[in-house]
Formats: C-alpha cells, structure tokens, sequence
C-alpha cells in the first residue's frame, strides 16, 4: 500500500458526519450523540442485522450496505472511519483519495463532545463497561445530569450514550488500537479528569506482545494525566500498582488489599440484593444495598464510591444510586427462568472474567448445579496464550460445553487454544466438559438435558450463534423482565 497522504484538517463547523463501520457498538453510539446534536448522519457497513440495525433505524440514521466509493455521495464535512477498517478497503482508499478530513471514532467523541465538559473515563481490562454505567448512573441520581458514552446497554438508561446539561462526561476507555491510521490505545484521546483504573492484566494477544507490552500502555496514560486529575485505582490487581508507582502518580487505591482505603465490609448476598458496608477515609461509613451479585460488582462499587466522593457526590448518594442500578446487558443477565433453570447472558471472555463471574453467581445462587456453555471468541481467547488459566477457570463450573473456536483456520494449530486438551483436563479434575459446535445442537442438548436447579451460563464477547435466543426458546421458558 502506498503511505497514507497528510490528513486533511478538520472543519471548524461540520454539518454532515459519515460514519464508516457505522453498526459497532461504539460508532453506532457516536452516530446517535452526532444526531442527538442536530448534525445529518450517514453510515455505512455490512451485512448489518438487528438488533443494530433496529437501533440505526430508531435514531434516524440511514446505513448504506457494504463500503463503497459512492458511500461518500454527496460530500460529507468529516468522516469517522471504525477501527475494524484497514487499508484495501474501497471506502477507505476513496475517503483517502477524496480529501475528504476524517478521523476516528475516539477522537470524534473528544473534538465533539468531551472538550468542552469535565472527563471522567473508566479503564481496565475488565469491568470497564458495568463501572463506566455505574458512575453515570450515580452522578445522574446525585443530580449531576451527565454525559455518557459506554460499550454496553445499560439497563438504567434507554440507550448506552446521553447528552446531559451537566459538567461531567463520562467514557469507557478501551485499551484497544484506535484506527488503522493511529495505532495507540483509544484511551490516550480522553484527557482524564479523574480516571478509574479496574484492572490490569493481559488480554488482546492481536495487538499486545506480552503483559509488559500491556503495562506500558496504562503507563503512557498515567504519565500523560494532567496533576489535577484524580485517579482511583483497584489494590486488588499487582499490575494495576505497578503501573501507577513507575508513572509516579499517586493514586487512591480501592479494595481488599491492604494499602486500600477504601474497603468494603460484611458482605453478603440474600438470593437477589448483594448487601455490603462501604468504609471510606476517615471512617466513614454507609451500607448499601445493590441488585448486582458477587464480588466482582462491589469491586466496581467501591471504585465508583472512591471516585465519585473525589468528584464532590456525597457517599450516601452514592448509597443510594447503587441500590437502584440495574447493571448492564449481557452482565451477568438473567434471559429466562422457569421450572427451577436459571439461565444467565455474559460477556466473560477472559478467565478472570470467568472466575470472577462464576464466583458471583454462586454466591446468589448457592447449591445449585453450574452448566458453563462457552465460545472461545476473542483474538485472545481462541489463543493457547490462556491454555492452563481456562482449565483453572473453569474448574469452577460442574459442566462445561465448548462452542466452535471462532475463525480457527485463521490461527495455525500451535498457536490455537486446545479444546480437546481443555476437556481432558477439565475431566481429570471432575468436570464434565464437552465440544458442540453448533448453536442448535448445543440448544437443543441443553434442553433436552437441563433439570430443574441448573443455572445454565452462555459466556461469548460475541452473538455465539444467536444460541441466547435458541436457548430460551428450546427450553420453552419465558423471557426476564
């Protein structure tokens, strides 16, 4: 490929913004802010499908299938191009060709929306998306009346983005490569006021070399911070400690480890409220009820009190918020109970997720049997990189059924996770494991197999198959609230 011309600059008042990849949660997202705030939207992308294609069409925006020269037609101001886009492709070489300014999709949200507010942006290789939810929900119920834009749907607001009146955005900040022109973590375009940081560890083998490779990314964000801003970080993860003391920031540190001050004690899950005391400095001290099961979410829950008392919301606001927040989509998610099954939505593609997750759903469903139905998805997980970690992970499980390796034959077979070596250690430790490749057939075991006290778990980053709907559906069980 020829080098990539100088981009063109940016218009100082653009009035029509094309969106290339345009159904990725995020851009769709960035679609819905843009015409939220009166500016025409365009998109294009392929093979787009509901529900996003549901979601388009309720905000007005008009999708051209497949990428194209003529997508372009007529001329819009700018054009946010999605990180999944690269070179060859023929919207993208005609976009470079035309002149056309373009930038991506964290940038756009930054040039249009958080520079003029206060930012306070959630990372971390994982809980971004429940704890970016969380704290919006906090500083909309404090009153804050904030802006927002997180990689899930959450259940609390009517879409996973929103333009408030208030000072604070509030942004999910992916450690991910930000376009195929700018190849540095999203996270660097968002200038933090105050920053969140859940957790460090390794994760995006396709853009990450090891652990180090990871650490120097939060790092590089760390050492970029302005001394204003605030950060909270989690005591729980080495690394995370790490990263801030070789930036040399100090942070506020936040849960079970000593050195935290903020901690949270006595708790306890009732079979549907998770119920815990958060003690902050000084002694203060507030008990909370909250929907979410597990320790995994009073981990993001004292992360966002410690936060959020360092943006001026009082901690009995905070209280009360979390006793009201619903979660997120595909988070832990009841889709279906009936007949004494249970069965669960989840995004857990990494093994901390699946560990933290499982350790969450039996603390609110003790003494029930754990069927685990799996899709190694990601460009992490269909890697050997976590070969032993998922056999320690999913211990925890008393069945495991393994969905197709998405894309195997894009990996060579040294480097792919071993699902035959999976259920062979799974099995000498007494777990029952298993490989079913379609998401009918595993429908349909499911059903045929479930017995009343299963909580029956799908964990994918992606559709699986669309197997969340075929499940309840074989399974004949009515739909959650």
């Amino acid at each position: 490929m020829p080098e990539l011309p100088p981009r063109p600059e940016m218009p100082a008042a653009p009035r029509h913004v094309h969106l290339i990849a345009v159904a990725g949660v995020g851009m769709a997202s960035l679609a819905g802010m843009f015409r939220a705030a009166g500016y025409e939207v365009t998109g294009s992308d392929q093979a787009v499908y509901p529900p996003m294609s549901d979601v388009l069409a309720q905000l007005g925006i008009p999708v051209r299938e497949g990428y194209r020269a003529e997508n372009l037609e007529p001329r819009p101001d700018v054009v946010v191009v999605g990180n999944a886009m690269s070179r060859g492709n023929p919207e993208v070489e005609a976009l470079l060709a035309s002149g056309i300014p373009y930038c991506s999709m964290p940038e756009a949200l930054m040039r249009f929306f958080m520079r003029e507010r206060r930012r306070a942006v959630v990372v971390g290789t994982h809980g971004k998306t429940t704890t970016s939810a969380m704290l919006a929900w906090v500083l909309h119920q404090a009153g804050g009346d904030p802006s927002f834009m997180v990689g899930g749907a959450s259940r609390n607001f009517p879409r996973n983005f929103r333009l408030g009146a208030g000072p604070w955005f509030v942004a999910e900040g992916d450690e991910y490569d930000t376009a195929f022109f700018d190849k540095g973590p999203k996270f660097l375009h968002y200038d933090p006021d105050a920053l969140l940081i859940n957790a460090v560890e390794f994760d995006h083998a396709d853009i990450y070399r090891d652990l180090e490779h990871v650490k120097g990314a939060f790092r590089t964000l760390l050492e970029r911070l302005r001394p204003s801003a605030v950060v909270a970080a989690s005591a729980d993860f080495p690394e995370v400690r790490k990263v801030v003391a070789a930036s040399g920031r100090s942070a506020i540190y936040f849960g079970r480890e000593p050195g935290a001050i903020w901690q949270a004690e006595d708790v306890a899950d009732d079979g549907g409220t998770t119920r815990f005391t958060i003690v902050g400095p000084g002694g203060s001290r507030v008990r909370v009820a909250m929907p979410l099961p597990g320790a995994i979410n009073v981990a993001n829950a004292l992360g966002v009190a410690a936060l959020a008392d360092a943006m001026g919301v009082q901690l009995t606001d905070v209280a009360a918020a979390l006793a009201t927040f619903r979660g997120v989509k595909r988070r832990q998610e009841v889709i279906a109970e009936g007949r004494g099954i249970t069965v669960i939505d989840d995004f857990a593609h990494h093994p901390t997720a699946v560990v933290g997750t499982l350790a969450a759903l039996r603390a609110r469903y003790p003494r029930r049997r754990f069927w685990v139905l799996f899709e190694p998805r990601s460009n992490t997980t269909r890697r050997r990189v976590f070969q032993e970690a998922f056999a320690d992970a999913f211990a925890n499980a008393d069945r495991v059924t393994f969905g197709a390796i998405h894309r195997r034959d894009q990996l060579p077979e040294h480097e792919r996770l071993s699902v035959e070596e999976l259920i062979a250690t799974l099995g000498a430790r007494g777990v029952p494991a298993e490989t079913c490749e379609d998401a009918d057939a595993i429908a349909a075991r499911v059903a045929a197999q479930a017995a009343s006290g299963d909580v029956v778990v799908l964990m994918s980053n992606g559709g699986f198959g669309g197997l969340a709907g075929k499940l309840v559906s074989a399974l004949g069980l009515p739909p959650a609230s």
